[in-house]
């Protein structure tokens, strides 16, 4: 289970005094609890461990986009950090190739006529390839996509 290995992994982390790693570790890990509470679980499914890990990048890529405007360079580098360590943790991606065969099943299956009809092609996009690509690759692949029609 994922849960366990980043107890594992952060125990290491501590033992090596790797500070930038714990502490990322321990924040994931406040999260997972969190989201377990929430959910009225235990233990939190590996699918559930993904998606928590996926809002997290997600709060860091935000987070590295504002530092960059802001011109705290140094910062934006401690958040890349940060999301290094966590990337670790998530299924491969799917490459934009593969991604790119599935938009253009989606096009064909729903009739979409242009951009109006992103949604629908993003949603069946995202069911066919599950954890295995990210949201912002998909939306950003889609609408380049139906921009051509």
């Amino acid at each position: 289970m994922i849960e366990e290995k980043i107890l594992n992994d952060y125990k290491e982390a501590m033992k090596s005094r790797d500070s930038l790693k714990s502490t990322t570790l321990s924040s994931l890990r406040a999260k997972f609890s969190y989201e377990a509470i929430e959910k009225k679980k235990e233990r939190l499914e590996d699918s559930d461990c993904v998606a928590v890990i996926k809002r997290v990048i997600k709060q860091h890529r935000d987070s590295i986009e504002q530092f960059t405007k802001g011109n705290r360079l140094d910062l934006a580098e401690k958040e890349k950090q940060e999301m290094g360590v966590l990337k670790v943790y998530l299924p491969p991606e799917m490459p934009a190739d593969e991604i790119g065969k599935l938009i253009e099943e989606a096009v064909v299956s729903t009739g979409a006529q242009g951009m109006r009809d992103m949604g629908k092609v993003i949603k069946e996009v995202k069911a066919k390839a599950g954890d295995s690509a990210d949201g912002k690759v998909i939306s950003d692949l889609v609408k380049e996509r139906l921009s051509k029609i």
